[in-house]
């Protein structure tokens, strides 16, 4: 590190669980941030200024004037404008070192595999699920942590999924794809601002702790918020050995559906 970043991550550095070690890992590290909106703004938002070396920040919306209630990496002057890379020149204005490829796509089959397989850390910032199914069972085959948030009207909730763990669940435990639910937009529904940066910032958390190797990621656990009363509940989640992505029955079989 030299003196520049040295000076710019020193509250990092300071903390014993982090450190020059730390920070160094997160330098090195890619995160793959699919999508930029509500959950995307304060995700990429904190990896970028925590030092996050890469990113790969992928959407293909354009911003919209409904967006700028809730989606702070996007101002008024660029309604119009592809949200990646509107995101892209937010976070060149933060922090210029770290390196971000703004795509413009909606990734899906070996695409989507390419840019799992190439990542440290991927985070679910999607509205929808089959895109989360996609991202699940893409990181599942490539054995990519994954951190994942959703949030509509005043509810949120988040988890991480670990494949490199043996006793991690992956998304498609908790809801399986075979299963039918009902998709909330928040076009429809409404959604409370500041409830996509609370669980946005807990998805960058959960990602930096896992790149730099510290404390006790939410693998196993879903923690769901109702903000108008704003309590929190966790939930423990299993495995499940007939998971139709991760179980032993299926996660041989083929891993680009």
């Amino acid at each position: 590190m030299n003196d520049n970043q040295l000076l710019r991550y020193s509250r990092h550095i300071l903390l014993d669980e982090i450190g020059i070690e730390g920070q160094s890992r997160l330098l090195a590290a890619h995160a793959l941030v699919i999508g930029a909106g509500g959950l995307g703004s304060p995700v990429a938002l904190y990896l970028a200024s925590a030092g996050i070396g890469r990113i790969t920040l992928v959407d293909n919306d354009s911003v919209d004037l409904t967006n700028l209630q809730r989606q702070i990496l996007h101002n008024t002057e660029r309604v119009g404008q592809p949200k990646a890379h509107s995101g892209q020149r937010t976070l060149a204005a933060i922090n210029p070192e770290v390196a971000v490829l703004a795509l413009t796509e909606r990734l899906a089959g070996e695409r989507l595999h390419e840019l799992v397989r190439g990542a440290d850390v991927v985070l679910d910032c999607s509205d929808n699920f089959s895109t989360r199914h996609a991202i699940n069972q893409a990181c599942v085959t490539n054995q990519v942590p994954l951190v994942s948030g959703a949030a509509i009207r005043f509810d949120g909730q988040i988890s991480v999924f670990d494949p490199r763990r043996a006793d991690s669940p992956c998304y498609a435990c908790l809801f399986p794809p075979e299963q039918q639910y009902e998709e909330v937009a928040c076009a429809t529904m409404g959604v409370f601002a500041p409830l996509v940066g609370i669980i946005g910032s807990m998805q960058a958390a959960e990602a930096l702790k896992l790149v730099a190797g510290i404390g006790q990621s939410l693998a196993g656990r879903l923690l769901l918020l109702d903000a108008l009363g704003m309590e929190w509940t966790s939930i423990a989640i299993a495995r499940n050995a007939g998971c139709s992505v991760c179980g032993a029955d299926h996660h041989a079989g083929n891993p680009h559906p």
